[in-house]
């Protein structure tokens, strides 16, 4: 039931993540902005979790974890009741930043707790049942979104995201037992930062940031590919898009269960099927059946690496939570990057196709980074993982 509890946390982290595609349109209009300055709602919110997320973290590090997890999905809560009620543009961009410090280090610090909560050699599908909530919200958040807010209004949405966040948090308080948080009275910023000497830590934020850069550049632009190249018409994309975080889902539990019983080789496999699947959607594109299979696909194994890469850093860092919240940094960092070098295929002229290319890419250069760190894990102090955060903290 802990897990559970957390799962929902994520579910509404990540509603508030993606919900306000559908809204953009209504909130641009009520608010009286342009569609560009509605997008910096988006925006904003990305750039927010990639910093928020080594910012809090370190601010919270000596703190027990529960209460800081019951703290940061209070902040969750607030920021969404404030754009509920925002009378202006200024105030709605305000609370998507207030709810989207909390998004980095939830994961972080949860999937921490999540594998307290199990033993060691189910972590990775630990961390699958938390981050469940997230790819779920992905499956349901911009339908979800589309119908409230067209029946009741956009802020109704942001009402009902607030009242998942309450019942999320009280979940937490009641469900998640407070040992599951306990850290050591050492685990200091300077216990955190010492971790990252570890080269397996960069290694891993650089193939999570290029896993998750080339699916979400080639993903930015899909309802262009679908609607210019495939010739689906626009109405076809959001049910393409309950696909695309349908293979999300599936990929995020079975990558979890996979990690657990070899994470390196895990890692690897989903990246190169990642890598083909680009590959050869950009090929097909042009064939709806092909389109529906390699949509679901690029969910399935871009996801599948996403337990797997967490509890990867995390011991390579000796389970501080730091590393865990940098490893939700770099996603963004890549989400970014990726979604930039797409537009940029695009406006020199190589089609709807080409950020599928180049994000294979991108993926392929994780896949080669991600077998280097498998390598050097295997021959020495290179690969060697940091201590464990209690040790640690007792050499501190």
């Amino acid at each position: 039931m802990a897990l559970l509890a957390l799962a929902l946390g994520g579910f509404g982290i990540g509603l508030t993540e993606f919900v306000i595609a559908g809204l953009l349109p209504q909130v641009s209009r009520s608010l009286n902005v342009s569609t560009a300055a509605a997008g910096w709602l988006i925006s904003g919110y990305a750039l927010t979790v990639a910093v928020g997320a080594i910012g809090v973290t370190a601010a919270t590090a000596g703190l027990p974890r529960k209460p800081v997890l019951v703290g940061l999905v209070a902040l969750f809560v607030a920021g969404n009741l404030l754009c509920a009620i925002a009378p202006n543009y200024p105030t709605m961009l305000l609370g998507r930043v207030v709810a989207a410090l909390c998004h980095g280090t939830f994961f972080g610090i949860g999937s921490l707790v999540a594998r307290r909560l199990v033993p060691p050699e189910h972590a990775s599908r630990a961390v699958a049942v938390m981050f469940a909530g997230l790819t779920v919200a992905n499956v349901l958040g911009v339908p979800f979104g589309a119908l409230v807010g067209e029946r009741w209004g956009w802020r109704a949405t942001f009402w009902a995201i607030t009242a998942t966040g309450a019942v999320a948090l009280a979940a937490i308080a009641v469900l998640v037992p407070g040992w599951a948080g306990r850290v050591s009275g050492g685990a200091s910023l300077r216990t955190q930062l010492h971790s990252f000497r570890s080269s397996q830590v960069w290694l891993t934020l650089t193939a999570t940031a290029l896993g998750y850069g080339g699916m979400f550049g080639a993903f930015s632009y899909l309802a262009y590919t679908f609607t210019e190249v495939t010739g689906f018409s626009t109405t076809d994309v959001a049910w393409l898009l309950v696909v695309y975080g349908t293979g999300l889902v599936v990929g995020n539990i079975a990558g979890g269960r996979a990690a657990d019983h070899n994470r390196d080789v895990t890692l690897i496999v989903s990246l190169v099927g990642l890598a083909a699947t680009l590959t050869t959607f950009g090929l097909l594109a042009s064939s709806r059946p092909a389109s529906v299979i390699l949509v679901f696909l690029l969910g399935a194994f871009g996801f599948a690496t996403v337990p797997g890469m967490i509890t990867r850093v995390t011991d390579a860092a000796g389970g501080v939570p730091l590393a865990a919240s940098a490893n939700v940094s770099a996603s963004n960092v890549g989400n970014a990057v990726g979604a930039w070098l797409g537009g940029l295929v695009i406006s020199a002229g190589w089609g709807y196709t080409g950020p599928l290319f180049v994000g294979a890419g991108i993926v392929g250069v994780g896949v080669a980074v991600m077998g280097w760190a498998a390598g050097a894990a295997g021959s020495g102090p290179a690969g060697a993982t940091a201590p464990t955060e209690d040790a640690v903290a007792q050499r501190s």
